[in-house]
């Protein structure tokens, strides 16, 4: 079996492959998207019982790689640095994964009987596989707005006149231009909280009336408080309870219904933690949109709508935290046969799955955000894995075992 991708998901359905004693290959930069698309200085917005990887055994959470290393516990009150997560990756694979290939998977399609998938890598190996297993996360599914590419005619990138948050590592190299975030989530805050910080002259801009916050974790409240708002891995209430407690249950509700809880069952908002780090610190333009963008030499020219009318802004650059589209095609790695042969959901350009995360194709099975149309939002987060892992794991053996 291979599985692509060694991020949260890869890791932690390969590590349950290997505990059932199956042949597994997995391909990847261990922790790559965390390490590399998610700029220095950053937080997890999770809390620490929301981000331990699916172990096969008991022994594998985050709080047991703390202790073992004789790091302090971390409580709900303790933001999580992005480097102290990607280290307990490292530490998850050596202990329960072993050998990771970083070949990147260049291309995947049918086998020449049919059955089973050839393996391209891009060192120029093939191999071949009984089934896959794609764990590649938010790789390739950035999304920025037309209008704003309009900007970079050769390609969003640092040095392009715009960028999406996800290609940076470092915003220090912004320090002392004009910066403007276009966003209203985690991503563009945090962000902008960074390019301050980092000597950048920056403005965020919001389409929604107002910037929505977190609330400050309570560990002890009362009981009459946990009834009727119950804790979940995704926050507190009981819809976000219910869809954490049984994603099963979410991908047999009506596709209208399951979309609609996809969408707004979290919307756009920031840390709690990171609130006095933007709120009167950094400029944030609410109910704003960009009508029109235009490079001019070396800068960026945005025409703005708001409450005040119609204004033009200029910048030295953009930073678009405009999220993700969840598209199959953008899976570039899978043959075009192998992606016209997925059925996707109703509205969308995400897989339908089976119960186990098996597309239409068999034998392909696809985990992470790309799953979260059909199983809930949870599978947005490492929240996730323990209820896709296992399952994969379980059915995807069966592969091989024929």
């Amino acid at each position: 079996m291979v599985v692509i991708g060694a991020g949260p998901y890869g890791l932690s359905v390969a590590a349950h492959l290997r505990a059932a004693g199956v042949p597994v290959r997995i391909f990847g930069e261990v922790m790559g998207s965390w390490r590399h698309a998610m700029a220095t200085g950053m937080f997890l917005k999770s809390t620490p019982d929301a981000t331990d990887l699916s172990a096969p055994e008991p022994g594998g959470r985050l709080s047991d790689f703390r202790r073992l290393h004789g790091e302090s516990e971390l409580t709900e009150l303790t933001p999580i640095p992005c480097d102290v997560f990607v280290r307990y990756g490292q530490w998850f694979r050596h202990r329960y994964v072993g050998d990771v290939d970083p070949a990147r998977v260049v291309d995947v399609d049918r086998g020449p009987s049919a059955s089973g998938f050839v393996v391209g890598l891009d060192d120029g190996r093939q191999l071949a596989a009984a089934a896959i297993v794609v764990a590649t996360g938010l790789n390739g599914l950035a999304c920025i707005p037309e209008e704003l590419l309009r900007l970079a005619p050769e390609g969003p990138g640092a040095g392009a006149l715009v960028s999406h948050t996800s290609h940076h590592s470092d915003l220090s190299r912004y320090a002392g231009q004009r910066i403007a975030v276009i966003g209203g989530g985690q991503s563009a805050l945090e962000s902008a909280a960074l390019l301050h910080e980092a000597g950048a002259h920056v403005q965020v801009l919001v389409r929604d009336r107002r910037v929505r916050w977190g609330s400050v974790p309570q560990p002890d409240r009362p009981w009459p408080q946990r009834l009727a708002q119950p804790a979940s891995p995704l926050g507190t209430g009981w819809t976000l309870a219910a869809v954490c407690r049984a994603p099963g249950g979410v991908r047999r509700l009506p596709v209208a219904a399951r979309l609609l809880l996809f969408r707004r069952a979290l919307g756009p908002s920031g840390g709690w933690w990171l609130r006095h780090r933007v709120e009167d610190v950094v400029p944030v333009r609410t109910s704003c949109r960009v009508i029109r963008a235009e490079a001019s030499d070396s800068t960026a020219r945005l025409d703005l709508t708001g409450p005040g009318g119609s204004e033009r802004l200029t910048v030295d650059h953009v930073l678009a935290a405009t999220g993700y589209r969840l598209d199959i095609d953008a899976l570039a790695f899978l043959a075009p046969a192998l992606r016209r042969g997925i059925v996707c959901v109703p509205g969308s350009k995400a897989p339908r799955l089976t119960s186990m995360f098996e597309t239409s194709m068999p034998g392909l099975y696809v985990t992470g955000s790309l799953a979260a149309p059909m199983f809930g939002p949870m599978m947005r987060f490492v929240a996730g894995t323990e209820y896709a892992a296992a399952r994969v794991a379980r059915d995807a053996a069966r592969w091989v075992a024929a």
